[in-house]
Parts: structure tokens; sequence; C-alpha cells
């Protein structure tokens, strides 16, 4: 097969969570036999033309020029590239700025879409841009030959608004089994004696409701946060409402892999709170980590963790749970019970391979 992956700002990954997948999945691909093509933005750090037997296409990116309204315009750029290229299939992730191109897609190229979370249920997101998602979404789902859904709620979601059918892949992570201490030395901590989070600094993560809870809760542990505080209002909010709090720390944030694992690994609680979207990436590391989990309440986190987790809704929940439990070893070898059986790389990379393979003959 000849692929095409588009939709994320290229690989290897720098950024994210489809960039991580478009690295694990197109290097996985091309060591099958296959032709893949990944694009990436003329912005990403690395220029060569190939990686690891992929085939990289740089497009131009104007998002340093004129911010969010250059990915717009590196989207197209992708899509009119496309229809140059005579694909087999092209795998589209996420649709936020590039289902207005619909129109321009390859015509003889299977179009096959993963549709992300509900982005437009993001309350970063004024009610106009809100909108535009919506119908973003709407248009996604008109133009693509087959939609890959990340989670079962997801999945169910688009069945019910727009009755249609969506091929249900989750996300991946790699096992973590050889922690190390020293490594996270620098963090002046020790073992199973502080709680943490990983999010971006966002409404919909919960950080609030968590820090909020924590606050009010007799424990002495420190809290780390670790997330950007400074690129955004609520993060800036965050920092200033707890400022005086002896017990939070943030940290900011945090790309060493070897660093996050080991710091999950280590904590007495590891808390998600992502309310919004499908199966979220930092939530399946953590169990793949080894990490006692503490989860907000909802389809998505229960799909994924069922009943291996403690689960909160107020404030009054974390500082209850707190107060009350301990870490749960069976919750922790369940999870990562989980991630070997169902939520491996290996296992997601061949289903979204065979998936492709399917819809191309």
């Amino acid at each position: 097969m000849k692929i095409g992956i588009l939709g994320t700002r290229g690989i290897p990954n720098y950024h994210g969570g489809f960039e991580q997948f478009a690295e694990y999945f197109s290097v996985y691909t091309a060591q099958q036999g296959h032709d893949v093509f990944v694009y990436n933005s003329n912005l990403h750090p690395y220029k060569e033309s190939k990686f690891r037997g992929v085939n990289l296409i740089h497009c131009k990116d104007l998002e340093n020029k004129i911010g969010t309204a250059g990915q717009f315009v590196y989207d197209l750029n992708c899509i009119l590239d496309a229809r140059k290229r005579n694909f087999d299939v092209l795998l589209q992730l996420g649709y936020t700025s590039s289902a207005i191109w619909y129109k321009f897609l390859p015509k003889n190229t299977v179009i096959a879409t993963n549709m992300d979370g509900l982005e437009w249920k993001r309350s970063k997101y004024s009610p106009k841009v809100q909108k535009f998602l919506k119908w973003s979404e709407k248009l996604a789902v008109k133009s693509s030959d087959y939609l890959i859904s990340d989670s079962i709620g997801i999945q169910s979601y688009l069945n019910q608004k727009y009755n249609v059918d969506s091929e249900y892949i989750a996300y991946g992570a790699n096992i973590f089994n050889q922690p190390d201490f020293s490594n996270i030395a620098e963090f002046d901590l020790q073992p199973y004696q502080y709680n943490m989070l990983i999010a971006r600094m966002e409404p919909e993560n919960n950080i609030e409701t968590i820090l909020d809870g924590y606050q009010n809760s007799n424990t002495k542990l420190p809290f780390l946060v670790i997330g950007s505080v400074d690129k955004t209002p609520f993060g800036r909010y965050l920092k200033n409402k707890f400022r005086e709090s002896h017990k939070i720390r943030f940290l900011g944030a945090i790309y060493d892999l070897q660093k996050l694992n080991n710091l999950r690994f280590y904590s007495n609680f590891y808390f998600h709170g992502h309310s919004v979207g499908g199966t979220n990436p930092s939530l399946l590391e953590a169990m793949a980590s080894g990490a006692c989990i503490i989860a907000h309440d909802n389809q998505f986190n229960k799909a994924i963790l069922e009943n291996d987790a403690f689960y909160f809704q107020s404030p009054h929940d974390i500082t209850n749970i707190l107060q009350t439990k301990e870490r749960h070893q069976s919750f922790i070898e369940k999870n990562f019970k989980k991630i070997v059986e169902k939520y491996s790389w290996q296992m997601i990379n061949q289903q979204y391979l065979n998936f492709l393979l399917k819809i191309c003959h």
C-alpha cells in the first residue's frame, strides 16, 4: 500500500498525541514493507526527507506568522500535495483545520479519518469557535470514506448523531517496567510520598477541582502539577490561586519520557481529570507506568479503567478519597495487564494496518 498521513505537525514527535501515534504507526507500517508518507510542517525541527524508513513531505506552515489560521494554510498545502501522490489511502488525524478543504481531497484515494475527541465541547473555545468545530465535524463525517474512533464513547456519539459506523481502535502505550528513582532525584521527593497530575492547563481537565480538594484535605504530601502553566490564561490563574499553598508545586512542562515514567511510577496517587475526548494518551501512559489512578467520573475514563480506579466529580470527593483510601495494588496490576493485553503499541499499530488493508481492497 501507498499510505499518506496528514493532520499532525510531523515526526519525530515533538508535540503530542497524534504526532506520537503518527511516528509509531508510520515506522511500524514502513517496516512491514508499505510505502508510507507523513506530512511535516516546515516549522518542524527535523528537516530530513526520511525518518526510519518513512518518507517525509515538508509543507509550508504559516502558524509562526499568522497564528492559528496558519494551521488551515498548512492543512490545505498538505491536501493539495496529496492530490499529486496517488495514495491508496489517506489517513487524516483529526479534522479541526482540514475539514473545510474537503472538496480538494484526492478523488481516487480512500479517505479514512480519526475523529479525535469531541473538540467542540472544550470550554477553552468561544461559542463561535465551538459552532465552527461542530460544522467541521459534520464536514469530516460527510467527506470521509471511513471513520475511526479511539473510544467507544466517540463511536456511540457518531452513530447516534450522524447514523454512521466507525472503526473502534484505541490509542496505545509502551510498558514501563524499569524504574530508577535516581532519574528523578532533582525533584527532591521520596518514593510514594507525593501525588501528581500531568495535563494541559484547561478547565475541562478539572485541575482546579483536584487542587481545591487537595488543598482542603489533611494530607501533607506535596502535589506536583506538570504542564505549561504560563501558556494559557487558565494556567496563570491556577498558579496565582494556589501560590500560597505549601503543598502544591507547579513544575511546568516536562518532556523527558524517562522522568515522566519514573514520576508516575513512584507517585502515591496519579490524578487524571480529563473529561472531554476519547482515549486519552496520558491516561494509558499512567496505567503503563504502574500508577494508582484517581480519575474524573465520566464514560471515557470508565471505558478504559473500568473498576480499577477511584473516581471523583467534586473537590469533596477528592478530599474524601485522600483521607479514606490508600494505594490499591490490585488497581495497578489490573491496569498494567490491560495495557499488555489491549493497548500495547504493537497491537494498536497492527489493528490500524489491518483496517487500512481491509478498506483498500
